[in-house]
């Protein structure tokens, strides 16, 4: 078994779903013109590629030790291929059709946003407890190099689309209706590349045992610990930090396009970068300092200031400024929940992994059509404020577990024992 090697391959699927994000919030005005939609409808036909991803990271997590990791990740490569051809070949009308989810189009790119969710799901499902596995002393800080091909992906989703804007001139003052089309049609296909080469990568890898199988810890005993309530409570705060760090997200580039006037994908590009930086090298030294709680705690202030900035933005240099101070916030949300989540329930498995991944994306698929009701009603700059609370509210969330943890000697990571008889077994599937 190539340790180096599952975890590259595992770092590129993951990059290949930021990818799919990426170009997702780039083309969202294309698509929204193009099959007649408006914002809240737009923000309903994204909403299956998080509650898709939401099912399958929950599916994963049964699935796991029965199917196999190689099995769902090439089923995920697959996804990724068949959906950006559903969403491409999507018919458009020639006029608003009410109610519009009778439209074969709207029918065809909700299909393909919830096989990209599903595809996503099965990523999600699979990575996290595998890179728990393969480093069960060093979660916190592993999961962040892992979780930093997230924003990496997005940086070369955000490249990708924007550079095919200005190859194509997409972002000239009138564009005919066919650029604007095929360029948006291009976007999407790029997506199938990271797809393959990581769907190829994967036929003939051999995958460890999950670290809840090895210790022997039984199904049933993995089940129940979803119902501790501490558990609980991480699960409701995984909706919110996920609400904060994605919502916006998928919004920053038509958001800050109309707020400014820049390409608002540049913002997302940028933020990536800050995000990919602190993640690779500063998520596991600051874990150390602040503990993982104290973590959570700090990026929920900063990225609370950074998205009440970012509705006060009125120039570039405001907007990058803002952009800022929120990709620092919002980097060590998922990776460092995970994180949390692995190494005081390492009896919950894949399980208790998949129920943080699935609670953090059903979040979005609320909060994005959330955002564009806002959005439609009282402007950008009101959505954004409207995300801002969240933060707010985790800031003290966090700050009391910190001083709970604090009462009962520490906060400490719980640590499993191998068993004999499953510690050499390995699986292949």
């Amino acid at each position: 078994m190539d340790r180096a090697k599952i975890f590259f391959s595992s770092c590129l699927a993951l990059a290949t779903t930021a990818v799919s994000f990426a170009i997702r919030g780039d083309v969202l005005d294309a698509l929204g013109a193009d099959f007649r939609l408006t914002h809240e409808q737009v923000g309903l036909v994204l909403s299956p590629a998080f509650w898709g991803c939401t099912l399958s990271i929950v599916a994963g997590g049964v699935l796991i030790d029965l199917v196999g990791m190689r099995r769902l990740l090439l089923m995920s490569s697959l996804g990724y291929i068949i959906a950006p051809c559903l969403i491409i070949f999507a018919p458009r009308p020639a006029h608003a059709v009410t109610p519009f989810y009778s439209d074969p189009g709207f029918i065809f790119l909700y299909a393909g946003m919830l096989l990209l969710g599903l595809s996503q799901g099965f990523v999600e499902g699979i990575v996290n407890p595998l890179v728990a596995t393969l480093n069960p002393g060093d979660k916190t800080h592993r999961l962040n190099v892992l979780h930093a091909w997230w924003p990496g992906g997005t940086i070369l989703g955000g490249l990708a689309a924007y550079g095919i804007t200005k190859w194509m001139s997409l972002d000239m003052p009138v564009v005919s209706v066919s650029r604007a089309t095929l360029g948006w049609q291009v976007k999407m296909a790029v997506l199938t590349i990271p797809a393959i080469a990581y769907g190829l990568m994967m036929l003939r890898m051999r995958f460890p045992n999950t670290e809840r199988v090895d210790a022997g810890v039984s199904s049933r005993d993995m089940y129940r610990e979803a119902l501790r309530p501490m558990f609980l409570l991480l699960f409701v705060c995984m909706w919110m930090t996920t609400c904060t760090e994605l919502g916006p997200d998928q919004w920053v580039g038509p958001l800050v396009t109309n707020l400014t006037g820049m390409r608002g994908i540049l913002i997302l590009v940028f933020t990536s970068g800050i995000m990919f930086v602190l993640r690779n090298f500063a998520g596991g030294r600051l874990a150390r300092v602040l503990s993982p709680l104290g973590l959570l705690l700090a990026s929920s202030v900063v990225a609370a200031i950074g998205l009440f900035g970012l509705a006060g933005v009125m120039t570039p240099a405001q907007a990058f400024a803002a952009a800022t101070i929120f990709g620092a916030g919002k980097a060590f949300f998922w990776p460092t929940m995970m994180a949390v989540t692995s190494e005081q329930f390492p009896r919950g498995g894949a399980w208790l992994l998949a129920i943080m991944g699935g609670a953090g994306n059903l979040a979005v698929a609320f909060i994005l059509p959330m955002m564009g009701s806002v959005y439609d009603a009282r402007g950008a700059a009101a959505a954004f404020r409207f995300v801002g609370v969240l933060p707010v509210i985790l800031t003290v969330i966090f700050g009391a577990l910190i001083l709970y943890y604090r009462s009962i000697g520490g906060y400490r990571p719980v640590q499993l024992k191998a068993s004999p008889a499953n510690a050499a077994a390995t699986a292949h599937k």
